[in-house]
């Protein structure tokens, strides 16, 4: 009689638990957003009051933001975080100032190299278009930039892939923009659509 009843209430919990829903919580990702307010209208300063407001309420959007840059000559400002999706990192700068992002990518990232402090910031960005590039193609070219950039007074300091997009974000320290595209040409002949002096943030 103790066994029937012991099989009774384990059948009966096995169909409870599969008739309740489970839900599996997605890894986080990286992404890149970028924010698209037009010349004149950025400065470092404000951008690091806006970021402050992103880090005091980031943990209840289950996000977390890395980095950011500015190119204050072309009012762009670029975002680094880990979020389970592009919907979470919205949320976070709707609630925290506002200022929404044209869009946000998923991206790949490179291993990450010190800065030295020596040289300016530059971000450039290389757009193959969706499906022309993927994230193994861009870790052999970034490969052979390192062997290159040396010769141009460049050190690339990370890569980010958006492969859907087919967009490329590099970021060096370097005397000017002409060495970086220098540095490219070089290594494997992909010459950035833009290269554009950044501040960093964190």
């Amino acid at each position: 009689m103790k066994a029937l009843f012991a099989s009774a209430v384990a059948l009966a919990a096995a169909i409870l638990c599969s008739a309740a829903p489970t839900t599996v919580a997605s890894e986080k990702a990286l992404f890149i957003d970028v924010h698209e307010l037009g010349r004149g209208k950025v400065t470092a300063a404000g951008v690091a009051d806006a970021h402050r407001a992103d880090l005091a309420i980031e943990a209840k959007h289950d996000v977390r933001f890395l980095e950011y840059w500015v190119d204050e000559e072309h009012g762009r400002i670029y975002c680094l975080s880990e979020a389970r999706s592009a919907a979470d990192i919205a949320a976070t700068h709707r609630e925290a100032h506002g200022l929404l992002p044209a869009r946000i990518m998923p991206v790949v990232g490179g291993v990450e190299t010190a800065k030295s402090g020596l040289s300016a910031l530059y971000l450039d960005v290389h757009e193959f278009g969706p499906g022309n590039v993927s994230a193994k193609a861009v870790a052999e070219a970034h490969q052979k930039d390192l062997a290159q950039e040396a010769a141009h007074g460049v050190r690339f300091l990370n890569y980010w892939v958006d492969e859907s997009r087919g967009e490329v974000f590099c970021l060096s320290e370097a005397p000017d923009p002409e060495s970086v595209i220098a540095t490219h040409r070089a290594a494997h002949g992909l010459v950035p659509k833009q290269v554009v002096k950044v501040t960093a943030g964190n």
